[in-house]
């Protein structure tokens, strides 16, 4: 998907890389191009839309009529749009609130929340120097505590051991009690995964929320999904 999205890109501003002078009517094309090379990677089209308004405002305005490469001007403008949609602040975490600082992993089972809690763990381990500890609260899948607990051994982290016969707000109890004992900065909380149309699931969920209070709350998804990710 990535590859034919960075291919139909390409091609669409490579059309008016040698424009002398862009206008609404030379540009048209590139951006039907983007559009489409946009919605065939499962954008949605509301921001489809929005996205390409924003480009077009911008490159029939000053900021292209006064440039002396207009084609390499609307590059610029593609490039920072793409920049802001996907997101340009990066956020860290802020280690000044109390410890432990607790992060809930969230999403659809097999979206990958186990592994990105280690890779979490390791990055704050590795890179800020945090003591932190994993623990899961998916009691309905034994092998998913236990690959918690190898990852947790693998990446040097502290692990809080649960089990099936465990209530999950139970764990997260017990989790903040050994987290605060054993001086973790920082407790990851991986979830079971669920639909938001499984309501004794989500139920489940707002509850571990609501026991562990924590500073962050991370949606895990599969890039893959595209829209499905979304839902009211």
């Amino acid at each position: 998907m990535f590859d034919n999205l960075s291919s139909r890109l390409a091609d669409a501003i490579r059309n008016v890389s040698g424009k002398g002078r862009l206008t609404e009517d030379n540009i048209k094309d590139t951006l039907r191009q983007v559009r489409l090379a946009l919605l065939e990677a499962d954008v949605a089209l509301a921001v489809v839309k929005g996205f390409i308004d924003r480009i077009r405002d911008r490159a029939v305005g000053a900021e292209v009529g006064k440039s002396l490469t207009p084609g390499q001007t609307l590059i610029k403008i593609i490039h920072s749009e793409l920049v802001s949609l996907l997101g340009e602040q990066h956020l860290p975490f802020d280690f000044k609130a109390q410890s432990p600082i607790v992060v809930l992993l969230a999403g659809l089972q097999g979206a990958g929340k186990t592994t990105t809690a280690a890779k979490l763990a390791k990055r704050l381990i590795d890179k800020d120097k945090k003591r932190v500890m994993l623990v899961s609260v998916d009691v309905y899948r034994p092998a998913a505590i236990l690959q918690l607990q190898v990852l947790a051994a693998e990446v040097g982290a502290l692990h809080c051991q649960s089990s099936i016969d465990d209530q999950p707000v139970a764990i997260i109890d017990r989790a903040l009690d050994e987290a605060r004992r054993l001086h973790a900065d920082v407790l990851i909380i991986d979830t079971a995964g669920r639909l938001h149309v499984d309501d004794d699931m989500m139920r489940e969920l707002a509850a571990v929320h609501a026991r562990a209070e924590p500073h962050e709350t991370l949606f895990v998804v599969d890039s893959m999904a595209g829209q499905d990710a979304v839902f009211d």
